[in-house]
């Protein structure tokens, strides 16, 4: 395979994973009118786990390959962004559907807030340091939020839908709580990181 088949192939994988994510969400809400049709559920199920897994499969193969773009390092991101703005309020939705389950809305809550307001505070923190020529990749605390956070997501839509007795709630919690730690974990990191960076700009 040529370098520029390559990068296109990784470039697919990324960019794949928005249609996936929109198809989710569509077949997730539409299923919640209509729960007859669990045919539906499994759909947009299948959906998630397939968009959760672009982001695994196409950094694996970009570093396998030596696939690297710098287009698709701008993509990546995004479509990470795409994926947690539009798959964790779903989850809320759904959750709130189903009724009877405060407990576990106000955690999902917790956990979806806290997530988006860690994007935002970090994506300013670049944006400061990138004045200043500072490194604003990622650092090992984003990566390892976004590989809780996908099949986390997972999991609990599989719990919604079908309640494996594997998957008990419980185990939903312990993860969902994990994502919250993790995500002030990184707040902690990328202030400490861009601290310097700060000062300077004030």
């Amino acid at each position: 395979m040529t370098h520029r088949n390559a990068v296109l192939l990784v470039t697919a994988l990324t960019l794949g994973r928005a249609p996936l994510v929109f198809l989710f969400a569509i077949g997730a809400v539409i299923h919640a009118f209509h729960p007859e049709a669990l045919w539906l559920a499994s759909l947009a199920f299948a959906a998630l786990v397939l968009a959760a897994l672009t982001d695994l499969i196409d950094g694996w193969l970009a570093r396998l390959l030596q696939a690297t773009s710098r287009f698709g390092a701008h993509a990546d991101p995004l479509t990470d962004k795409i994926f947690y703005l539009t798959v964790l309020p779903v989850l809320l939705f759904l959750i709130a559907r189903h009724g009877g389950w405060d407990a576990h809305a106000v955690m999902l809550l917790a956990f979806t807030v806290l997530f988006l307001l860690r994007d935002q505070w970090v994506t300013f923190l670049r944006s400061v340091g990138s004045e200043y020529g500072a490194d604003v990749r990622a650092n090992w605390s984003g990566k390892l939020r976004t590989a809780i956070s996908f099949p986390t997501a997972c999991a609990i839509d599989c719990y919604l839908i079908y309640q494996p007795f594997w998957l008990p709630l419980p185990l939903i919690y312990t993860l969902e709580i994990a994502g919250i730690v993790i995500n002030l974990l990184s707040i902690v990191i990328y202030t400490r990181q861009y601290l310097p960076y700060l000062r300077r700009a004030l």
